[in-house]
């Protein structure tokens, strides 16, 4: 990605400040606004992540930028020992942190506030990391990724759900006008930041996908990496190993 995308154009700091203000702002109504802006298809999409995670039968899971802990908390079905749900955005962990409550899940996740690119835990940690929709708002997306590949223990597996760009008419086209035109003006409509889903929209447009994402995650550590496009090819499951 040549350009680094920031939510806050006006703004002089640097972009995991913004990412963090901005997901701070528009915690409260992320969950129910994601679910009209994916028509809710993500949920479809975070149920493949978990049939991939399974095969490996982890323990131990990280569930990395988890956001409200949508993932985390379906990743308990899995039955591992324990899950920790990292992100940077402190109102999005809370919100969370009431999901787990009301599940009664307290005993099995543990949130953390913490830096994907600096993380408070050992080489060869995790049985599985998973990252949905949150490898773009990386500050450094290299250093995020060997970070990964780091505390990924050497038989774990990481998988990443991300959006990406169709490359099929009609599907490619319709896709722009879903982007640029709708998501920037639901998300205006419905949230307190009026900037956060034009910046969701302009970061998805630009980031690597595909084969080119792959290269990455082989620059940084990772081997045996697969991608899966799904629904048109509007996101992507990337599946790697160290």
């Amino acid at each position: 990605m040549s350009e680094i995308i920031k939510p806050y154009k006006d703004s002089f700091a640097g972009k995991k400040e913004q990412v963090t203000q901005m997901f701070d702002a528009i915690s409260g109504n992320y969950d129910g606004l994601n679910r009209v802006i994916s028509f809710g298809i993500d949920v479809k999409w975070r149920k493949k992540v978990i049939e991939i995670v399974s095969k490996n039968h982890p323990k131990q899971i990280l569930d990395i930028a988890t956001g409200t802990g949508d993932l985390a908390l379906m990743m308990a079905n899995l039955n591992p020992d324990q899950i920790i749900g990292l992100d940077i955005s402190a109102g999005m962990l809370e919100v969370g942190k009431q999901k787990i409550i009301k599940a009664n899940l307290s005993d099995k996740i543990k949130m953390i506030l913490g830096d994907s690119e600096e993380m408070p835990f050992q080489n060869d940690t995790f049985d599985a990391i998973t990252v949905s929709f949150g490898v773009r708002n990386f500050a450094n997306l290299d250093k995020g990724i060997s970070e990964i590949a780091r505390v990924l223990k050497p038989t774990g597996v990481l998988v990443i759900l991300e959006t990406s760009n169709p490359t099929k008419f009609p599907i490619k086209q319709g896709y722009k006008i879903y982007t640029n035109i709708f998501l920037p003006i639901v998300g205006k409509l419905f949230s307190k930041d009026k900037v956060a889903y034009s910046y969701l929209s302009e970061s998805a447009n630009s980031f690597p996908f595909g084969e080119a994402f792959n290269n990455i995650l082989r620059k940084n550590g990772f081997n045996n990496v697969t991608h899966l496009p799904v629904t048109f090819g509007v996101a992507t499951i990337y599946t790697a190993r160290k």
